[in-house]
């Protein structure tokens, strides 16, 4: 085991924490820990970070199925959609996605630059609400529940779960609060359990297209929830407002690197 690998593990460890304290965003440590720490190619990173971020929400699962949080027809009517979409996208789209998109003089656009450009450009995207003002919960009494909405965007987070390994969760709590009309707190415990049967029927999809490498991927996966679990520990001493505000500029400055490193390889 090299230095390399050392450190993607304490990553490992590191992105449980991030779960255990914002309750998702996992992926965003995930996806590059595979990539250039480990040297896994974007599609096979994606799918062990879909394995990772999904067993992981699962856990948290658990925890809010006791806490009865979970708004179960909501979570049903987001889930079926975005199962659909994010098999398809891993089972038909990435695979016919070429190596090379196209060449410009010397310069190859690669499947490997777009995935982590895009990925990138997804974590710039989900840093902006944390820092603002948390979501205004609806009056749930008098406002209507726009499902067939909430369908649609169903299928765009299996899309964008099937593409790049994200969970979704910074559009499927504000989608769940505004359109489903639910409370924050359930609408978060809600977001995972469509994380959970959304990454791992995409990491599923993936079984007879890629070898796994079960060993390594349940030792990372076990240090991600001994993270979610001192994560969960700590969120209860920490100032939500100044964590967020302060994940969301390192997160900027991640993405930032990425880019970097893709257009500058």
């Amino acid at each position: 085991m090299n230095y390399l690998e050392i450190v993607g593990f304490f990553g490992a460890f590191l992105t449980g924490i991030v779960i255990g304290l914002f309750g998702g965003g996992g992926s965003i440590l995930a996806v590059p820990i595979f990539v250039y720490f480990f040297k896994l190619n974007p599609v096979l990173a994606t799918s062990y970070s879909m394995f990772v971020v999904g067993s992981s929400a699962a856990v948290g699962t658990i925890i809010n199925i006791k806490k009865k949080l979970i708004a179960y027809k909501t979570a049903v009517i987001f889930t079926l959609p975005a199962l659909v979409s994010v098999y398809m996208t891993r089972r038909f789209l990435i695979p016919n996605i070429p190596d090379i998109l196209f060449s410009f003089k010397d310069f190859d656009i690669t499947k490997k630059m777009v995935l982590m450009l895009l990925f990138s450009l997804v974590i710039i995207i989900s840093s902006i609400p944390m820092m603002k003002q948390p979501i205004t919960e609806p009056n749930t009494t008098t406002s209507e529940k726009n499902y067939g909405l909430l369908i649609v965007i169903g299928l765009a987070v299996g899309v964008l779960t099937g593409l790049i390994g994200a969970g979704g969760g910074f559009i499927i709590v504000p989608a769940l609060v505004l359109f489903a009309r639910i409370t924050i707190k359930q609408a978060v415990a809600t977001s995972l359990i469509i994380i959970a049967f959304n990454s791992l029927v995409g990491f599923c999809s993936d079984l007879s297209l890629l070898k796994i490498e079960w060993d390594f991927l349940i030792l990372f996966t076990a240090l991600s929830i001994l993270g979610i679990l001192i994560g969960t520990y700590i969120s209860s001493f920490v100032r939500e407002s100044t964590l967020k505000t302060n994940f969301a500029r390192f997160m900027i400055i991640m993405a930032a690197i990425i880019i970097f490193k893709e257009l500058t390889a």
